[in-house]
């Protein structure tokens, strides 16, 4: 189902599951020059073709905090290496979340030992910002890891609440709450947000009109209570049965590769316990709409990135007009670590996608798997890059 702000969005219910309708549209026709010093074997007056690179985080360039795989190696190829200018487009695609993108951005140029500017970051709720006009001035809550009202808070929405400041407006209601001696007591003075939306009257009588999992939560139980008692109740806690609030995902990843040598429970985990627990207490099936990866807006909204951003690169980079097959890119390199994910995306997506598969997360496979087969599998990102440039560096 489509909403009405530009991008496609997939809407599910318990009972049924329709497939994304989205057609891929063609960019302009164009061609990008790109002439990275750093490889010797190419003449400075030798066009390349036009291509560009997406990066999975988790499991393909971190594992946690910490590099993996070569990856600022690997980045660093991406750059001219006397100037420290961007040579090549690239973005990194990830389903992950829970700060704004201009501090991911930071946290990434620091672990990376790149600049990386927050227009090349990607994240599972990006595409929030587009509900804007929708909800910008109507109570909100954000649910997840790290700094979801202040995340929703930059997109513009103006009177939004994290799930931690919305629970402590209502006394007991999670009962297990007094068993957490991890919850910290002062939630309510961290965020501008709570202190704006005024006192606490006037959550108990003001609706919430919608509710976004933004990132990973952090308290399965003590959300789900709380979200089951929203949507049931039309937004008022505590009160009489209503017409359930929209629910937004930002992902619906069911695993990820964390520090943790096994994978860990991800937000599609938690998506199906919700669910699961919403569907027996209510007489309607829960209904939600999820973002991010394999959805192919999501690798759509990329290409449209990657072409703004090769269009700033200065001297570097030139636009000449190519006669070719009306694609902006001849090339899009997808490099995750995830077939499910990253790989199904990119074949969903079609062309110009190219899926590349690492050893170095959620896949840990010799063969190529046969569910959703990559374009190419290696070990590393850096190996991944270098066939990259072997192969458009060269042609």
């Amino acid at each position: 189902m489509s909403i009405g702000f530009g991008i496609g969005i997939l809407r599910r219910a318990s009972h049924s599951q329709r497939p994304n309708s989205n057609k891929k549209q063609s960019l302009p026709s164009l061609f990008f020059s790109i002439f990275p010093r750093s490889f010797s074997q190419l003449h400075s007056q030798t066009p390349l073709p036009s291509f560009g690179i997406a990066f999975d985080i988790d499991g393909v360039v971190l594992r946690d905090h910490t590099p993996i795989g070569g990856s600022p190696q690997a980045l660093r190829k991406l750059y001219d290496h006397n100037s420290g200018t961007l040579n090549i487009p690239y973005v990194f695609l990830t389903n992950g979340g829970g700060f704004r993108e201009s501090k991911r951005a930071m946290q990434l140029s620091e672990l990376l030992g790149v600049n990386i500017s927050p227009s090349q970051v990607l994240q599972g709720h990006s595409p929030f910002k587009q509900l804007v006009n929708r909800y910008e001035n109507e109570l909100i809550v954000a649910v997840g890891k790290g700094e979801p009202a202040a995340v929703m808070f930059e997109y513009g929405f103006k009177n939004v609440l994290s799930i931690d400041e919305y629970a402590s407006c209502f006394d007991d209601i999670d009962p297990l709450a007094q068993y957490k001696e991890w919850i910290t007591k002062t939630v309510a003075n961290q965020s501008r947000t709570f202190k704006e939306i005024g006192p606490r009257k006037s959550v108990h009588s003001e609706r919430v009109q919608a509710a976004f999992i933004v990132s990973d939560s952090v308290d399965w139980s003590r959300d789900i209570q709380v979200l089951c008692d929203i949507l049931r109740s039309g937004g008022l806690p505590g009160k009489e049965i209503g017409h359930q609030p929209p629910l937004y995902f930002a992902h619906d990843d069911l695993k990820y590769q964390a520090t943790f040598p096994s994978e860990r429970l991800g937000m599609g985990a938690f998506r199906i316990a919700l669910e699961s627990i919403f569907n027996r207490i209510h007489f309607n099936a829960l209904e939600y709409t999820s973002f991010g990866k394999p959805n192919a807006f999501v690798f759509k909204n990329a290409e449209t990135v990657l072409k703004q951003l090769a269009s700033s690169l200065d001297h570097e980079v030139h636009v000449v007009n190519h006669p070719d097959d009306g694609s902006h890119f001849k090339t899009l390199y997808m490099i995750g670590d995830n077939p499910s994910v990253d790989i199904k995306g990119a074949r969903q997506a079609g062309h110009p996608w190219f899926s590349i598969l690492t050893r170095t997360g959620v896949f840990k496979g010799k063969e190529n798997p046969s569910d959703f087969p990559a374009d190419l599998v290696v070990d590393t990102v850096e190996e991944a890059v270098d066939y990259i440039l072997r192969k458009e560096c060269t042609s």
